[in-house]
This record gives structure tokens, sequence and C-alpha cells, in this order.
């Protein structure tokens, strides 16, 4: 499965799935085969930023 390309979606997408099955966001990006800085950018390109201690896009 490809991830969303809107990031309006990506975002909620994202932060899904790092609630319900990955512990950090570089777990997600190795399972899922994607780039982790493109998804850095698109997500920053709509003012938000990873939280790791969080775990999730805020």
């Amino acid at each position: 499965m490809s991830i969303p390309n809107d990031p309006m979606i990506l975002l909620s997408y994202i932060n899904t799935q790092l609630r319900d099955f990955y512990p950090s966001l570089e777990e997600f990006c190795k399972s899922n085969q994607c780039d982790m800085q493109e998804i850095i950018k698109k997500l920053a390109g709509i003012g938000y930023i990873y939280d790791e201690s969080q775990n999730r896009f805020c």
C-alpha cells in the first residue's frame, strides 16, 4: 500500500499508524519502505513537526 499524497490525509494516516502500530516514525518508514525525510518535509509544509516523545506529528 502506498501512503497518501495529500498532506492533510497523510497527517491523519501517519498519526493513526504511529498510534496504533509503530513505536516510532523510523519504524513506520522502514516497514512501509518510505522516505522519512520526505514525510517530515511534506508535513512541515503544512505546519506539523514530528514529536518523538509523543510519537506523532503535531
